[in-house]
Parts: C-alpha cells; structure tokens; sequence
C-alpha cells in the first residue's frame, strides 16, 4: 500500500511538475525587433530596445532581425512575423492605404502604432570627382537609391518626381543596401547614394572619412511639391567630415509599428519603457536625441495600439 501512495504521489508531483512547465512557457512572451540593415540607423536603436525590453518587461524574450527595412518590416508585422519595426512614415502610410506600387498589393489593416520617433533625412552623398552639386547635376551619374522597394528607394522616387526628373535620367541605377553603396563609390564604381535615415549614419560617416564627398541638396521646393509627411529639413554643417555648410534636404518621421495581435498590456509596456529609458536610446545613436514622448502620438497615419493609447493618456499626452 504503501509503496502504491508513493508511486501515486510521485505521479502526482511529475504531473504538477510538466503542468508548471507549461505555466511558465505560455507566460514567456517573444518580441522580435524588425529594423534595417545593419550599417544603418534602425539596427543600433533596434539592438538598445530590444535589451531595454528584455531587461524591463517581465515574462518577455527578445530577438533583432536585421531587414530591408520599412517595406518589408511592414509587411512582416501584418503577417505576425514581428512584434515591433521601425518603419518611414510614407512607407507607413502606403501600407495602410494598400498602395501596390509602393510594395504592398492589400491594405495592411492589422498595423498599429506604438510610437511617432525620430525623422529620417534623405542624405543625397556624391564622390567629389562625379562632380555632382545638386539634384539637376545628377543627370547622367550612377546613384544606388537603396534595397528594392524600401523606405529609401520609395522616398527617392518620391524626391526624383518632385524635381521632375525619374531613374531614366541616370545613367544607372543601383539598388543596394547602405553599406554596399558606400563601398562601390570608394571602389570608383558609383557616383553617388542616397540614404534615408538619421543625421551621422554609419555608412556615410564611413565614405566621408575615406574619399572627399559632397552632401547634395535637395531644395525646399521638393518638399513642398511632396507635402505631408515629408516637410523641408536641413543636415547641419560638420554632421559628415569636410561638410563645412548647412544642406538643406526633406526629412520624414519614423514611427515604430506593431500589430493588433500584441497584448495590450505588452503594447502599453513597449511605449513606456521607450520612454523611460530613452537614455540607452540615445547611447546607441545620436538620432534618438529627437525622439521626444510630447511627439509620440502626433500625425501618425495608423491607429494608436489600444496599449500604447492607455499610456499616452496615463502620462497627460492624449
């Protein structure tokens, strides 16, 4: 008999066991951080938020996927793909509308927003031997205008059509990551690159220190011929070695994205622990120097996750 309750109670405290087991797995949550490519500005913000939220939400698992950014971080969280991406607010706002053109052949109804954050600029940066100066000097060069479809090569479309001019007018397009871009004109096998991300980019910071460049300007007009979300923007003198003036530009806000199958108390969590820890933030990259909470949740294309609303209005925002 006795020998017949021992085995019951062990029985008991192996099934309590696995039982607990299961407890503890369901209550192990998993955010995985979509951003870009890893010479740009979305992966270093992307790493300090993915630490921020592993090491301050209780329960969660965190992971970085590098991307190609915007386009494909999008289409990634209507799939449930990813929990939170950086994405341009363009990019954002072709989604939502179900723009074809701009990569995304359905109206991605599941996106929300967790946070409005820094604003991207287009960096247009030429070798200084291609001679190009401004938009209209670019006529006949070689220019790699980013991935395939992402936030990047969608903003240059956008810029070249402001100024009246499209891809036919070069000589050749490239449609590179960042990092490649860079290496082709040092190789003397592109003239220019145009990035869209935040002032100091890695990738740029790296060509000025290794062949004299020229910062080219896009002027105020073609913002104002593109309207919202771009707005006219300026990349301060010093921001790239021997970039000795002010270059005027158009810049356009990132916002952070998540999806509607997100918890909202793990939505709400994301935004406040952004928020308080903004500090790491800015530690990774310069550009997280303008986020600011008072802008978080102003002129976002998409709804607000319910989550990410109750903190706003928890900190007088909304």
């Amino acid at each position: 008999m006795l020998i017949v309750k021992t085995k019951l109670i062990a029985a008991g405290a192996v099934a309590l066991s696995l039982g607990l087991g299961s407890i503890a797995a369901k209550a192990d949550e998993f955010i995985n951080v979509l951003t870009g490519g890893t010479s740009g500005v979305y992966y270093p913000l992307g790493v300090a938020l993915s630490k921020i939220y592993g090491d301050n939400i209780e329960g969660v698992r965190t992971q970085v996927q590098a991307t190609k950014a915007s386009v494909e971080n999008l289409n990634l969280l209507q799939q449930g793909r990813g929990e939170i991406g950086f994405a341009l607010g363009d990019s954002v706002q072709a989604a939502w509308e179900g723009v074809q053109e701009a990569g995304f052949p359905q109206k991605l109804d599941k996106i929300r927003a967790i946070a409005a954050i820094y604003p991207n600029y287009v960096q247009i940066v030429a070798s200084k031997e291609s001679g190009i100066t401004d938009l209209a000097s670019m006529k006949g060069k070689s220019l790699s205008v980013g991935a395939p479809a992402s936030g990047t090569e969608l903003n240059a479309r956008a810029i070249f059509e402001a100024a009246g001019m499209s891809y036919e007018d070069l000589s050749k397009t490239e449609y590179l990551p960042f990092g490649e871009s860079v290496e082709l004109i040092k190789n003397r096998q592109l003239d220019a690159t145009l990035q869209s991300a935040g002032l100091g980019v890695a990738s740029i910071k790296d060509l000025a220190v290794s062949v004299p460049t020229t910062v080219v300007a896009v002027p105020a007009e073609v913002a104002e011929t593109l309207g919202a979300p771009f707005l006219a923007a300026t990349i301060p003198a010093g921001t790239y070695e021997g970039q000795t003036e002010d270059v005027p530009t158009v810049a356009i806000t990132n916002i952070l994205v998540t999806h509607e199958g997100v918890s909202d108390e793990t939505a709400y969590q994301m935004a406040k622990q952004l928020f308080e820890h903004l500090d790491e933030m800015v530690a990774a990259h310069a550009a997280a120097k303008a986020i600011t909470p008072e802008q978080a949740a102003k002129g976002l294309p998409i709804p607000l996750h319910p989550g990410a609303e109750r903190y706003y209005k928890e900190a007088g925002l909304l």
